[in-house]
């Protein structure tokens, strides 16, 4: 398992969505084509385990939480950043997408729930805003975002 690896299956699944809007509609869209279950999906997981023992994932540390970016925008995922972050039992710093954000939410241990939601594909639309909070265990969560835009607000 490689980078190189884990940039063509992120390039796979933006050619995939890079017409689609960011909406409920390109969830249900991405739990279909590449289920929370399915090869993608694990491989995904895996490639993402190797990353950070390898130190190409989640590199950089602040407050508990491992995070980095892993594709800028214009790279092996066309229009879309792709950011990993590894999260256990804690909460995020608050931001904006302006885009919105496609993400995966993949656990390591305990039952971990981002924003209330287990393993699988989460889509926050355009405008959205939260604090990304992992209760009831560790997991990646990697995240795609539209021409790589996200606002920290400092809340």
């Amino acid at each position: 398992m490689s980078q190189a690896q884990f940039e063509d299956l992120m390039g796979d699944i933006a050619t995939a969505i890079a017409d689609r809007p960011v909406d409920g509609a390109l969830a249900a869209f991405l739990d279909e084509a590449f289920a929370g279950d399915g090869e993608t999906f694990k491989t995904i997981a895996a490639l993402c385990q190797t990353g950070e023992a390898e130190g190409w994932i989640c590199a950089r540390e602040m407050g508990g939480i491992k995070f980095g970016r892993v594709i800028k925008p214009g790279g092996a995922a066309g229009r879309f950043s792709v950011d990993v972050v590894r999260m256990k039992d804690c909460k995020g710093p608050h931001h904006v997408h302006p885009g919105g954000e496609i993400g995966m939410i993949m656990p390591i241990a305990g039952d971990p729930k981002f924003d209330g939601m287990g393993r699988g594909w989460y889509v926050d639309p355009p405008g959205s805003d939260h604090w990304p909070t992992v209760e009831g265990g560790d997991a990646y969560v990697l995240y795609l975002l539209p021409d790589g835009a996200i606002e920290f607000t400092g809340k």
